[in-house]
C-alpha cells in the first residue's frame, strides 16, 4: 500500500504555537523558533548520546554534506538529489583511499512525519526507486562491485554507479539513534567502508559505535549485520523487520 505525505502530519515544531521557555537572545520573551531541517538534523548528530563514531568523525572534518529537500514522498526534489548524489559518488571515487576523511550526504526533508515505521518505509524505498528511474533513464550501470538483488547479502544501493548504503531517520523511529526531528536519508559510500575494513578502522568504530548504543538504547539494533551475512536493504529504514521480510525495490522496477 503506498502512503500519501500529505495525509501524514507536518514534523514537531513547526506550528507557531510554541510554549515560551525563556528569553530567546535578542528578543525578550520572544517565542524561540524550531530549528530548520538542517540544522535539527545536525543538532542530532552532535548530541553528546548520539552513538554513531562515525558520523561523529566526518562532521568533525567537514566530510558531511547536509541538503534540504520537500517532502519525502514528494517527486518535486528528486533531480536536484539524484544530481548530488551523483556527484557525491563522483567526488569519493575521486579522492581515492588515500584520503582518510570519512564523508556521507544527508538528505534532510521538510516532512511529513510517518505515523508508524512501516510508513517511513514505505516513503524511504518509494524514495530510492524513482532515484533508480533517474538512473536507469540516464543510462547509469549498476555498481559492478555490490549486487543489485535486494535480497543477496551483498546487495547495496547503487547510483551513478557507486554503492551507498544508507542509513533512515525519522520521528517516529523505535531507535533512539535514529529518532531524528525530520525525515532524513544519510548515503554513506560503501566503497569507503570496504577501505576501512582494509585498513582495520571499521572494527574499531563499529565496535565503539555498537557499545555508544547500547548504552543509549539497552541493546543494539538486532537489525545490524556485516555485509556478505545478510542483505543491508534490512536496516536501511531501521525497522526491525520480519524473519520473512521481503524488500519491496526490484532493480529496473
Amino acid at each position: 500500500m503506498s502512503v500519501d505525505p500529505r495525509q501524514l502530519r507536518r514534523p514537531p515544531g513547526r506550528s507557531p504555537a510554541h510554549p515560551v521557555r525563556g528569553p530567546y537572545p535578542g528578543r525578550v520573551g520572544a517565542v524561540p523558533r524550531a530549528p530548520r531541517p538542517r540544522q535539527a538534523f545536525l543538532d542530532h548528530v552532535d548530541d553528546e548520546s548520539f552513538p554513531c563514531v562515525g558520523a561523529k568523525a566526518s562532521r568533525a572534518r567537514d566530510g558531511m554534506e547536509v541538503h534540504e529537500f520537500t517532502d519525502l514522498g514528494s517527486p518535486a526534489d528528486d533531480r536536484r538529489l539524484w544530481l548530488r548524489l551523483r556527484r557525491f559518488g563522483t567526488s569519493v571515487d575521486s579522492a581515492g583511499a588515500e584520503d582518510p576523511t570519512l564523508r556521507s550526504l544527508a538528505a534532510v526533508f521538510a516532512g511529513p512525519v510517518p505515523r508508524t515505521e512501516h510508513q517511513f518505509e514505505q516513503l524511504l524505498w518509494a524514495q530510492l526507486a524513482r532515484l533508480h528511474r533517474l538512473d536507469r533513464d540516464a543510462g547509469q550501470a549498476w555498481a559492478g562491485d555490490v549486487s543489485s538483488d535486494p535480497a543477496d547479502p551483498r546487495f547495496s544501493f547503487s547510483l551513478g554507479g557507486h554503492p551507498f548504503f544508507i542509513i533512515g531517520l525519522h520521528p517516529s523511529a523505535s531507535r533512539r539513534a535514529r529518532r531524528c526531528p525530520y525525515p532524513a536519508l544519510v548515503f554513506n559510500s560503501h566503497r569507503q567502508f570496504e577501505q576501512l575494513r582494509a585498513d582495520g578502522r571499521y572494527a574499531k568504530m563499529q565496535a565503539a559505535t555498537r557499545r555508544r548504543d547500547r548504552a543509549l538504547q539497552g541493546a543494539i539494533n538486532p537489525n545490524l549485520a556485516d555485509f556478505g551475512t545478510a542483505s543491508e536493504a534490512r536496516q536501511y529504514s531501521g525497522r526491525r523487520v520480519e524473519p520473512n521480510w521481503r524488500c519491496p525495490f526490484r532493480k529496473g522496477d
